[in-house]
């Protein structure tokens, strides 16, 4: 029978680099390829391989029923017998889930002395039988589906079942990119893979065509008028608290000394402390940012650290203190320290012991992320989706649970009501005037009006189904659940097609069933109100809206993220830090057409360290809502089509302080040429073309600011020159967005590129305690007397501004002169100057804390 799949490009390069791997004498693969992109076809193509050439039969294992049927169906495909579900291993291809393996006896755990022993011995007896099996199979392919899942849960089970295997070939699929494993998933993957063998990105697969072009768009809204009455006197306590911790009698050896004491007499370099330690360190940097501490030899402040103290940075603060200083201590004072920390720390989340803080719920992040107005903003969100597409609107929004849970009088004494199920943002919906359909692995529900028309549709698709409709218990009888002698497994197919077949528009459901395995190529809109922010969750999330839908060929999906901010609590800004943290790694593309990870591609005024003012956040509202009809805009952005490198590389972001502005479209900055006259400390420097100049032109040549470029070029070419690599300025890619903001890349390779980055940031970020400083010179203001000194060689500099150098470039004499030539080039002759120096201790004194060009820096991944 003829192979029934034309494979895609990603699939063939994969199929191909597992092929290679495999002839060089690798037996375990590791691909990673996006959600739709093909990972089944993919797996099934290798089994059809291995078994038509080696009689190699193959067991795969998945995460779910979802994706085993899935599995089977499209083996089924080929031909070549039909695939099996069962664990005796008979049949050709063999297709299991994960919990057919990893089901534990309740009997089985630590012996006498404490030793858990072998997992395998520990399995329940179907496990034990299942891995038997294995042993016995002879020759054998294992395929891993979303092996994200073996990382976090089954990952010391696998490699304990795999290893003693004499003849097998293990390949694992995931849609988690390996550069965002922690670096605990690395070192499994590594251990039961090696390298990666073969990845595939989401922006990819967009050029390619194999998945839709996207926006991410974020809505923001404030608590309830309920919430923040609640929150304004949790942030009451929280400011009693921080008031305590920073009183210089509090406790023997006060936090802020001891802090001082303990980075001071560091007993290892600062970056030791920052690779092994990084929350701390980012935590004792903001610290410094605030004014509170030193800066520590070695340490560098950067945007990250620019910001508010956030809960977690105090949390994370009173740890260190608690362990290495007041649990150590047997005097009164610190024991009556860590009592009222006991009593203060859990209004924020956390839970002090003599051992330390540790998480304890935050009562504050629970009411945010479950505010009663993230389910009125899903509603205004779909209504400017209707309005944008009409009957093309398939919207789903994904919840954490049906129903609000009930939770623990510690973590919730005193605040509002529960929010956040399904079922509430079906009523909103409703109210909104829409149909919507909650879907979850118990039950299937409507509108009382809509549930009998449901009813109807369901028995068309299936004319065996007998289905009755029931009030939901506790709604009023809003709400209707279809009941009858079924189960998700019939159901969810069934919804799926009605909702495809446009019979209803919205479906409201929980992450758990609307995630992988979960396919509906119509999908065009998806909201995110689940709180799940690991990289496999949000990926696989995501990925429900990103199919190519065959009745659409322009399809752009939305993917909404609602956050709710509370300015006024310290720990007001979680939810804003989850969605955060769903972006970090994720690539969407901007509206100047760059694909970046992070926030930035959801709207360039966000940052990933605060919340925006929340007086800017109508404006936010108005401008995704206006982003979301745009979709022609955003797909013309992702230039599907066109070339590619699928590499990522660091680039820095520049922006004047103040409100931002629109400016002409976005732009590339000219090519970098210096200019001919460059005010230097001992006068103005230049070329002969100054011979051919008017008194006036010399004047306003010697005073013309170079810009803002300038300064990438003078470190890129200092990098050049101090053997550091890059190609110098004229390998900056320089570009002015829509609001003035510029962004600098160095086309070189990663690593170098990102020291660039680095250097960048460092030179223009705020004067604290370099080792060394330059200044650059300012010219005259320009009138005709002006530029006959600058035309006779008198001019002299009026000012000078003064710039910490970047740590790298400050390193040894011949890096600092490769710095003084760069910078002559571009701005003048200047001497670097060490802070200890006369003249370094008085630019310190004028100049510490302050930014030379009064501009914030922003750190991104950008994708090409």
């Amino acid at each position: 029978m003829p192979d029934p799949f034309v494979l895609r490009r990603f699939q063939a390069e994969a199929l191909a680099a597992v092929e290679r791997a495999r002839a060089a004498g690798r037996r375990r693969y590791w691909v990673s390829l996006p959600p739709g992109a093909g990972k089944t076809v993919l797996g099934t193509e290798l089994v059809a391989a291995r078994l038509a050439e080696e009689g190699r039969r193959a067991v795969v294992l998945v995460p779910n029923t979802a994706i085993q049927a899935q599995w089977i169906a499209t083996w089924e495909r080929y031909g070549r017998g039909p695939a099996s579900a069962e664990r005796d291993l008979t049949a050709d291809v063999t297709v299991l889930t994960y919990q057919s393996l990893a089901s534990f006896s309740p009997d089985e755990g630590e012996d006498e002395d404490g030793d858990e022993g072998s997992l395998v011995d520990r399995l329940h007896d179907n496990g034990r039988a299942l891995v038997a099996a294995l042993r016995d199979a002879g020759p054998l392919a294992v395929l891993l589906d979303e092996c994200h899942h073996l990382l976090e849960v089954w990952g010391a089970l696998l490699r304990e079942v795999l290893d003693p295997l004499e003849d097998v070939l293990v390949l694992g699929l995931t849609a988690t990119p390996p550069g965002v494993l922690s670096r605990r998933q690395a070192e499994q993957v590594d251990e039961l893979f090696g390298d990666v063998v073969y990845q595939a990105s989401i922006p990819a697969a967009v050029r390619e065509g194999v998945l839709a072009p996207f926006a991410e768009l974020a809505w923001l809204t404030r608590p309830s008028d309920e919430e923040e009455t609640w929150l304004a006197s949790s942030a009451t306590r929280f400011a009693e608290l921080t008031t305590e911790l920073l009183s210089p009698g509090y406790g023997s050896v006060p936090l802020l000394v001891w802090f001082d004491r303990r980075i001071g007499e560091l007993p290892v370099p600062w970056a030791l402390l920052e690779r092994d330690e990084p929350e701390l360190a980012t935590s004792v940097l903001r610290l410094v940012a605030a004014g509170l501490l030193d800066l520590p030899e070695g340490a560098v402040l950067r945007e990250q650290h620019r910001t508010d103290l956030t809960a977690d940075d105090w949390a994370r603060l009173v740890d260190d203190w608690v362990r290495g200083c007041l649990a150590r201590s047997e005097l009164d004072q610190d024991r009556s320290v860590i009592e009222d920390l006991r009593k203060a720390m859990p209004g924020i989340g956390f839970r002090v012991t003599r051992r330390g803080v540790s998480g304890a719920g935050s009562a504050v992040d629970r009411v945010l992320s479950r505010s009663a107005n993230k389910m009125r903003a899903a509603a205004e969100v779909l209504l400017a989706e209707r309005s944008a597409l009409g009957d093309r609107l398939r919207a789903v929004v994904v919840c954490d649970h049906e129903r609000a849970s009930p939770t623990s009088s510690l973590v919730l004494r005193d605040a509002p009501a529960e929010h956040g199920s399904a079922l509430e943002v079906m009523d909103a919906l409703l109210d909104a005037g829409f149909e919507p359909v909650l879907l979850t692995g118990r039950t299937v529900a409507a509108g009382a009006e809509h549930a009998g028309r449901l009813v109807e549709v369901l028995r068309g698709l299936d004319p065996g189904l007998d289905l009755a409709t029931e009030p939901l218990p506790g709604l009023e009888g809003r709400f209707h659940r279809l009941v009858g002698a079924w189960s998700s497994r019939r159901w969810v197919p069934l919804v799926t097609r009605a909702f495809q077949a446009g019979h209803c528009d919205v479906l409201v459901g929980t992450r758990a069933l609307l995630g992988e395995g979960w396919d509906a190529p119509r999908v065009s809109t998806l909201v995110d109100l689940s709180t799940a922010s690991t990289t496999s969750a949000v990926t696989q999330t995501r990925g429900r809206a990103l199919r190519v839908d065959p009745t659409w060929p322009d399809k752009v999906a939305t993917t909404w993220s609602v956050v709710c901010v509370a300015p006024d609590h310290p720990g007001g800004d979680s939810d804003w830090r989850r969605f955060v943290r769903k972006h970090d790694g994720y690539f969407g593309v901007d509206d100047d057409g760059q694909v970046v990870s992070g926030v930035a591609h959801v709207d360039a005024r966000f940052s990933p360290f605060a919340p925006p003012e929340t007086d800017l956040f109508p404006v936010v509202t108005l401008d995704m809502a206006q982003r979301t009809a745009e979709r022609d805009v955003i797909r013309a952005r992702w230039r599907v089509g066109e070339a590619y490198r699928d590499e990522v590389r660091r680039a820095i972001r520049v922006r004047e302080e103040g409100p931002s502005r629109e400016t002409e479209p976005p732009r590339t900055v000219d090519a970098p040429t210096p200019p001919w006259a460059r005010m230097g400390e001992a006068g103005v420097v230049g070329t002969g073309r100054s011979a051919r100049w008017s008194p006036w032109d010399a004047a306003r040549e010697a005073s013309r600011d170079p810009g803002l470029a300038a300064h990438a070029w003078v470190v890129a070419d200092a990098m050049a020159s101090a053997g550091l690599g890059g190609p110098g300025a004229v390998g900056v890619r320089a570009v002015v967005d829509a609001t003035g903001t510029y962004r600098f890349e160095l086309d070189t390779d990663a690593s170098t590129s990102s020291l660039f980055v680095d250097l960048v940031e460092e030179l223009l970020g705020p004067v604290v305690a370099p080792r060394w400083l330059i200044a650059r010179h300012q010219a005259p203001s320009p009138t005709a007397g002006a530029g006959w000194r600058v035309l006779l060689g008198r001019a002299r500099p009026v000012a000078r501004t003064w710039f910490g150098v970047p740590v790298e470039l400050g390193r040894n004499a011949g890096r600092r002169r490769a710095f003084e030539q760069a910078w002559a080039r571009w701005f003048g002759p200047s001497t670097v100057v060490a802070a200890g120096s006369d003249v370094g201790t008085a630019a310190l004194v004028s100049a510490y804390g302050t930014t030379p060009l009064d501009v914030v820096t922003l750190l991104r991944s950008s994708w090409s």
